[in-house]
């Protein structure tokens, strides 16, 4: 099989470097600006416009040659193409029902990054990179590159900038080391996830740890003046906090996901909607919601667990070991006795404790809903109407096919980098 991997690293580039990535980065994004302007003038001028990838490389050197943008010149052409390809990838996932219609990026307000695709150099005894038009940029080596590099992308964070360098390498199938173990997980907001045999995680609590000094330094902020020095300085401290936050909460999702994985071959999880379940109930004017300030705060409480990045390094760390991960319908798995089958509400009168209203049964309601997660996910799985949601796909098949489309999807594929020890592809936000 093909795995691919990605390894990041802290950039330490010197000041001409820092300055050379800040303006490529610039260029990425006002060629995505721009292209997206030039898409939107020529579907005003002809309706029957098709938009391409090939159209929009014909555009850049009309672009780079013009006397108000000639200095996008100075950037590398690659850079610039990978751009348009993501601006590509947001209009076939915009038609593909998968997201909203592509945006404006703005600066502060998305992710400064570029991607290399070909001609980069890594010296690992030196602990060098060479990046085209840039040079020979140092990094902070945690640990040595395995496979061929296929791209890399350098992108700005809150404490500098970081390189991931996706490799590709050819190896044997991997089978688990326990083969036939089988587990259902149920999530939640005080336990990350409960399993079927009754080990359980501790949620993960980084945000809600840190609001008191967030909310204190975002107080402190409100009373500067805006774009004054002090202002940006204290910008730049409470990215730092907010990346703080999401680094904990990355590490511990890592681990809990490693630990799962090592020990069972199959796993059951519930198919949650976390879009659905974190949406606002504020309401509208005319229909005010009820509860809002609860529902907030237990949105706040989901999103902090981070459930969607807990699934994502299931998927990966089960892929790596042979394992599988399959996708259970949840509904009323919290309410139902494991022993009669009785399903009711009364069952679960609170957050912990279940007990059951026709044959006494009683236990904590989170490893009762993985009993029950697991023993669905066997039946279904056996009725053949499961499949892994680990597995490689290929080509992604449209869930809007009959919607009717004002231009021609195109189909780009790009290898993108993926999160810091992950398997597979990953489309990163063009900038």
């Amino acid at each position: 099989m093909i795995l691919r991997k990605a390894y990041q690293f802290k950039l330490r580039p010197d000041g001409a470097a820092r300055r050379k990535l800040s303006r490529f980065c610039g260029c990425a994004r006002f060629v995505y600006n721009k292209a997206l302007a030039w898409n939107r003038d020529q579907r005003s001028s002809d309706p029957n416009f098709k938009i391409s990838y090939a159209k929009l490389c014909e555009q850049l050197p009309e672009w780079k040659t013009a006397e108000e943008t000639k200095w996008l010149a100075e950037c590398d052409s690659q850079v610039l193409q990978q751009s348009l390809k993501d601006l590509m990838r947001a209009f076939t996932n915009f038609f593909e029902g998968l997201t909203d219609f592509p945006k404006f990026h703005k600066k502060f307000r998305n992710e400064d990054s570029i991607r290399y695709p070909q001609r980069f150099k890594i010296d690992e005894a030196r602990r060098q990179i060479f990046l085209p038009c840039i040079g020979w940029v140092k990094y902070r080596r945690s640990r040595f590159i395995e496979g061929k590099p296929k791209n890399v992308n350098v992108s700005r964070k809150a404490d500098g900038w970081y390189v991931s360098v996706q490799t590709e390498q050819e190896v044997p199938e991997p089978v688990h080391p326990k083969a036939g173990d089988e587990a259902g997980i149920d999530m939640g907001v005080v336990r990350l996830y409960t399993c079927s045999d009754g080990t359980f995680e501790q949620g993960a609590r980084c945000l809600r740890d840190k609001l008191e000094k967030l909310a204190k330094q975002q107080r402190r902020l409100k009373r500067m003046v805006k774009f004054s020095k002090n202002w940006i300085k204290q910008q730049q401290r409470i990215a730092r906090l907010h990346k703080t936050v999401a680094d904990s909460r990355r590490d511990l999702l890592r681990k809990a996901a490693n630990r799962l994985c090592q020990n069972h071959a199959v796993l059951f999880r519930e198919d949650l909607k976390i879009k659905n379940m974190t949406a606002s109930a504020k309401g509208t004017v005319e229909e005010p919601g009820k509860n809002v300030k609860q529902k907030s705060g237990l949105n706040r409480s989901i999103l902090d667990q981070g459930w969607g990045m807990f699934f994502s390094l299931l998927n990966v760390k089960m892929t790596e070991l042979g394992g599988l991960v399959f996708a259970v319908p949840p509904q009323n798995t919290s309410r139902t006795c494991p022993v009669c089958g009785c399903v009711s509400k009364e069952n679960r009168r609170t957050q912990a404790k279940f007990r059951c209203t026709s044959c006494g049964y009683e236990g904590n309601a989170d490893a009762i809903a993985a009993i029950n997660i697991l023993g669905r996910g066997q039946r279904l799985r056996a009725c053949g109407e499961l499949v892994p949601v680990n597995a490689a796909q290929v080509s992604r098949p449209s869930r809007k096919r009959s919607v009717v489309q004002q231009q021609e999807p195109v189909e780009v594929t790009v290898d993108g980098p993926a999160v810091n020890g992950s398997v597979g592809n990953h489309r990163p936000s063009g900038r």
